[in-house]
């Protein structure tokens, strides 16, 4: 994250929101009449240069760009403490994957997540494939970039959120968590985990019950799961 060249995002909700984002910078925009035409209004004024889609084609290979993209800058990190000053937030310790990356946005965004915490190193880089991927909710969800999770965990902790470190192999399960006002969940990347360290600063680890055969998850759906509990049960009424 918080790459610093410029890239081609591509796709109608994507796109919409990066142009509907002041904090997005927006160098060029490429698009068919058709496009155009499902994007009107444009979110800000810009001038498209109206192409053929084979054009797109040669620009993206394979992307599924539905007739548009935006060359953009990448978006700058958020400070800590304004994620801080919400209740529900979500930290993905070395997850590279652009797919689950994209996917966790998009359910952060669905259920009101105040932002991400991510590591400046090991992180998946803003592409437009993550942007793709999220469905807008990159452009929608502050992300914020830290040299250290471990770190970062302790001062959401000594900023009165509950963090807890997802983990298959835990004790407890989520559906066990007392309700608290403010949450902070750890995710980390498949097969690994969690690392031992940042788990370490953790409160607790609780893992997801999963009754079927296969007890894993993808780190999306876990993502998607805790944020749906935290919305259902987990966070206490607001003052």
């Amino acid at each position: 994250m918080d790459d610093s060249e410029p890239y081609w995002l591509f796709g109608l909700h994507a796109v919409r929101a990066a142009l509907a984002n002041p904090r997005r910078a927006v160098h060029e925009m490429m698009v068919t009449t058709n496009a155009l035409r499902r994007l009107d209004p444009l979110p800000r004024r810009i001038q498209p240069e109206t192409v053929d889609v084979r054009r797109l084609n040669k620009l993206l290979g394979d992307a599924v760009h539905q007739g548009v993209a935006i060359r953009v800058s990448p978006l700058k990190s958020v400070a800590l403490d304004e994620i801080a000053g919400g209740r529900l937030v979500l930290c993905l310790d070395h997850i590279t994957d652009p797919h689950n990356v994209g996917a966790i946005l998009r359910s952060a965004a669905a259920f009101k997540a105040d932002g991400i915490v991510v590591t400046r190193r090991h992180s998946a880089s803003e592409t437009g494939v993550l942007a793709k991927s999220a469905s807008g909710a990159l452009d929608m969800v502050p992300i914020a970039v830290e040299t250290n999770m471990s770190r970062a965990v302790d001062a959401l902790r000594e900023a009165g959120f509950r963090t807890i470190a997802l983990d298959s192999e835990a004790e407890t399960t989520l559906s066990e968590q007392p309700r608290a006002d403010r949450w902070a969940f750890v995710l980390g990347a498949e097969g690994k985990g969690v690392r031992p360290g940042v788990r370490a600063s953790c409160d607790a680890t609780a893992a997801i019950e999963v009754p079927g055969a296969l007890a894993s998850l993808n780190v999306s759906n876990a993502a998607a799961i805790i944020l749906y509990a935290a919305q259902t049960h987990l966070l206490g009424d607001k003052a």
